[in-house]
């Protein structure tokens, strides 16, 4: 099975892993790494180092960060220059994205085509909503504006 660490500034990865334990119960083969304010560049770096190891055996280690060129997503991408095969960073991660990679890392082919569909999930879930496309409430359902 394909590894998750995710990782990101302040406490964005116990944050969003919070909600993902929420919906799907607890993680496995899941690491959750928050970059926080008292963290050192050093620090961070020998936190995924530490999350990497722990997922060793894995078929391969997808890196989710919350922002490109942010120092959680720098070091993510030096680790995975410097690191093993089968490693992917991804940034920009959110929740949709998060549950979709979880709930098919299963049956995806390799890291590679896991970090294609982490892609196209996150996505496809960043909308605007519209009155116009909206449902129109039933009685039952409208909600009153104090």
């Amino acid at each position: 099975m394909i590894g998750i660490i995710v990782t990101g500034h302040g406490f964005f990865a116990t944050g969003i892993t919070s909600a993902l334990k929420l919906l799907v119960g607890e993680p496995e083969q899941f690491e959750a790494v928050d970059f926080e304010p008292e963290d050192s560049i050093d620090m961070l770096t020998d936190k995924l180092k530490a999350a990497v190891e722990r997922l060793k055996d894995c078929e391969g280690i997808l890196l989710l960060t919350d922002l490109r060129g942010g120092s959680p997503y720098n070091v993510a991408s030096r680790l995975c220059m410097s690191g093993k095969e089968g490693m992917e960073v991804l940034a920009g991660t959110n929740l949709p994205m998060l549950i979709e990679v979880y709930m098919t890392r299963g049956m995806a082919a390799d890291v590679v085509a896991l970090a294609d569909t982490a892609l196209k999930a996150g996505s496809s879930q960043v909308l605007r909503f519209e009155r116009a496309a909206a449902f129109m409430p039933d009685d039952d359902d409208e909600i009153e504006m104090d």
